[in-house]
């Protein structure tokens, strides 16, 4: 048994970290991937995939717009992988087959995937066309559910017995060191202990972008791109400081500022 399986996230170490768990399960085939919704829409559309894991928030649509868009008579299995929070994932629980909420452990993947395993070893009927409908038209009318929802207008960085609350769009940029990530900001640099992974799902993709492992950049903050003869690209911020592009990075910064 083969299920043929599609995955759509625009975070490059994600898809990879989707793509090893998928090559671990002997009954999952890979078909292809998908950083953008646009492409997302017509993959599915043309291989017709029997899974897709879909990340909820990309940066040019959401995971509902994708799956509005379909026009396929196979609708897929679809995992969303997401950072909501837990009112948004009761939803999912009703409507979809099943969630990975970011950031998932190994062995939730592999639960998962054994429930989707014994699905299609057994047959079992479940409607997709039905619930995916109507998770659509949930979210739709319920207005507590957001697809910004995960996107934080203030960041909180404890300090001793004290929370300091920053706005995320005075953030120039954020620089991994170690277990910890420096937040920098006009006035000072924040330390906190968080991933660059965890912080990337509280900022406004319109507004940040993450163009190495360890930096993620406010486009506000550029002044200028500086492009070498080997092809790569160095961003100089206002104030100054310049960070490499890394190639695994490259794609998904030229696509946001449509180079």
């Amino acid at each position: 048994m083969e299920i043929t399986t599609l995955i759509v996230d625009d975070e490059y170490l994600a898809r990879q970290r989707l793509k090893n768990l998928v090559s671990q399960v002997p009954e999952l085939l890979l078909i292809g991937n998908s950083n953008t919704g646009r492409n997302a829409v017509k993959k599915i559309n043309n291989l017709q995939p029997d899974l897709v894991f879909l990340d909820i928030r990309l940066k040019d649509m959401n995971g509902f717009d994708i799956i509005e868009q379909l026009n396929t008579t196979k609708k897929p299995l679809i995992i969303f992988v997401s950072a909501y929070d837990e009112y948004a994932l009761k939803a999912f629980d009703y409507f979809a087959f099943d969630y990975l909420l970011k950031p998932f452990k190994d062995n939730r993947f592999f639960k998962t995937i054994n429930n989707i395993v014994n699905y299609f070893k057994h047959d079992e009927y479940i409607d997709l066309e039905s619930k995916l409908n109507n998770l659509i038209e949930f979210v739709k009318k319920d207005k507590n559910i957001n697809i910004k929802n995960s996107v934080s207008e203030k960041l909180a960085i404890k300090l001793g017995n004290k929370v300091n609350f920053i706005n995320t769009e005075d953030i120039k940029y954020i620089i991994a060191s170690g277990y910890y990530a420096e937040i920098y900001t006009e006035k000072k640099k924040h330390v906190l202990r968080e991933s660059l992974t965890n912080l990337s799902q509280k900022l406004d993709p319109d507004l940040f972008v993450r163009i190495h492992r360890s930096t993620i950049i406010n486009i506000n903050s550029i002044l200028e791109l500086i492009h070498s003869s080997y092809g790569e690209i160095d961003i100089k911020t206002l104030d100054n400081k310049v960070f490499r592009i890394s190639k695994s990075y490259k794609k998904d910064f030229q696509n946001l500022m449509n180079l």
